[in-house]
């Protein structure tokens, strides 16, 4: 990969990163907007590469994190347990889901996100 094509990646994984770090969460959701607006990369490459990609951001945030202050574990168990099967349940059954059906989800995901957090 040359030099050019390696500036959209790096920035999409630093705007991941910041969102990441700054609120804990969300990373992944301006990943996906940002891969698509900075790369040349197909949708189907898009949300392949994301999972791989927002694994070790989530897990530099976690550590930056630790270092900050205590993590809530006990309290995690919960959503953990949740996570990890509907982790697997997605990860198998998503591959055979539209790709314009995923953007307009992550999209809709986005706004409610967002309009929630504005009037609470």
């Amino acid at each position: 990969m040359n030099k050019h094509k390696l500036t959209g990646p790096i920035l999409a994984g630093f705007g991941a990163g910041a969102v990441n770090g700054l609120f804990g969460i969300g990373g992944g959701m301006i990943l996906i907007p940002l891969l698509g607006l900075l790369t040349d990369w197909k949708d189907e490459e898009i949300f392949a590469s994301s999972l791989p990609i927002i694994l070790p951001i989530c897990l530099v945030t976690l550590t930056a994190t630790a270092f900050t202050g205590p993590i809530a574990w006990k309290e995690s168990i919960p959503y953990l347990i949740g996570s990890t099967a509907g982790g697997v349940l997605a990860g198998f059954w998503g591959r055979k889901i539209p790709v314009q059906l995923l953007h307009k989800a992550l999209g809709l995901l986005i706004i409610w996100g967002g309009v929630r957090y504005l009037w609470p």
